[in-house]
């Protein structure tokens, strides 16, 4: 059957990027911050605070593959710091959470030729996103890169609570578009988290052989090697019967 679709991995794959989470101006950026809405706490123990809820929120997932929240962590710590009103709450939970983002990220770019692969395969092909991420880091960053218009659908693993390699986000982005698993192409730069959840499902894939991401997984193999990204074409062009 021929190939009808593309689903790509956003980060490691498309996006380059690099954050350093134990950076201590994080932790004492947001406690800062706090100040100002009335809630005093030592930059470690919001740290310390943020992992603990983290570790809550995945065993409450019952998931195999359990995805986090952050906008959902800092709701609940400021509700245990007690900031009631829920308009507020959520407001200041987004801000928290971008500005863990913002402070912690080192790198953000396109990897080589992203744009140009992608401008010569969207005539041809419909094009998605599935995403271990969260929305309010990875839509704000899709646009920063000059992605925004490029993928319909956008799965994103933290509006569901699972993640790669659980098939359901595919299965997702399948519905939606209304194609079979043999009508279209995973490309991933993790071969237990994109290469190995596609195949699950019968589809072709792409590895890109980017500096992020597992480069094994026991018994996976993709049916095309990437070594760049834009060997993504060639791929294509071996695959797409």
């Amino acid at each position: 059957m021929a190939i009808k679709g593309i689903l790509f991995d956003l980060y490691g794959t498309l996006i380059d990027i690099d954050t350093d989470e134990s950076r201590d101006d994080i932790y004492r950026g947001i406690a800062h911050y706090l100040t100002y809405h009335g809630v005093y706490r030592h930059r470690w123990e919001v740290r310390d605070r943020y992992y603990q809820i983290m570790k809550q929120q995945k065993e409450i997932r019952g998931e195999k593959y359990p995805e986090i929240d952050v906008e959902g962590i800092w709701n609940t710590f400021l509700e245990e710091e007690g900031v009631r009103a829920d308009h507020e709450r959520r407001k200041l939970a987004l801000i928290f959470a971008q500005l863990y983002r913002g402070i912690s990220r080192n790198r953000l770019q396109l990897y080589p030729d992203v744009k140009k692969v992608l401008d010569e395969l969207r005539p041809a092909y419909r094009m998605a996103l599935v995403s271990d991420a969260q929305p309010c880091y990875a839509l704000p960053e899709i646009k920063v890169v000059g992605l925004d218009g490029y993928f319909d659908p956008t799965i994103i693993s933290a509006h569901y609570g699972f993640r790669k390699p659980d098939k359901r986000l595919i299965e997702m982005a399948l519905n939606i578009m209304k194609l079979m698993p043999t009508e279209v192409i995973c490309v991933g730069n993790d071969m237990y988290r994109d290469i190995f959840g596609a195949k699950r499902l019968g589809i072709k894939t792409i590895f890109v052989d980017s500096n992020q991401g597992d480069k094994y997984h026991e018994n996976t193999t993709p049916d095309y090697f990437a070594h760049r990204f834009e060997d993504v074409l060639k791929g294509l062009e071996t695959l797409r019967v």
